[in-house]
């Protein structure tokens, strides 16, 4: 069962992919900043279906599986959404230094440094587990 519903959802990913990509090159001969719109709200809805699925899969199966399984998932969640509040705590959300373009709203620039910040998060915690991975594979030989 869950085989079968997680290649129905790549098939209707794939699919979704496919109308977007046939509408962009449609709509780039004749409106390029339509274009960029249309795969940019693609892309919005590849992220939001793909997270349904993922939300979807763990939650209802791991509650029928093993309804124990939930505290460890609500854990996690808690741990992520501490970690985004960091993210967002240190965000300045300020106009960056030498930008002479139209005025961007501050609640976008925190937004913005927002996401900046949980990259770097992420990009340090892979190091991080990078090398945490070398040292073990090398105490356990």
């Amino acid at each position: 069962m869950n085989r079968i519903l997680r290649n129905i959802v790549l098939w209707v990913l794939f699919g979704a992919g496919l109308v977007v990509c046939g509408l962009t090159a449609f709509i780039l001969q004749s409106d390029v900043e339509l274009a960029t719109e249309t795969i940019l709200f693609g892309a919005y809805a590849f992220g939001i279906i793909s997270l349904l699925a993922v939300v979807f899969s763990v939650v209802v199966m791991g509650a029928i599986n093993d309804p124990k399984s939930l505290l460890k998932l609500l854990g996690g969640i808690a741990a992520i959404a501490a970690v985004v509040f960091i993210a967002w705590f240190l965000a300045p959300g300020t106009q960056p230094i030498g930008y002479l373009g139209d005025p961007v709203s501050e609640g976008t620039l925190k937004l913005t440094d927002t996401f900046l910040n949980l990259t770097y998060f992420l990009l340090g915690g892979t190091a991080v587990a990078l090398i945490a991975n070398f040292i073990i594979g090398l105490t356990r030989k």
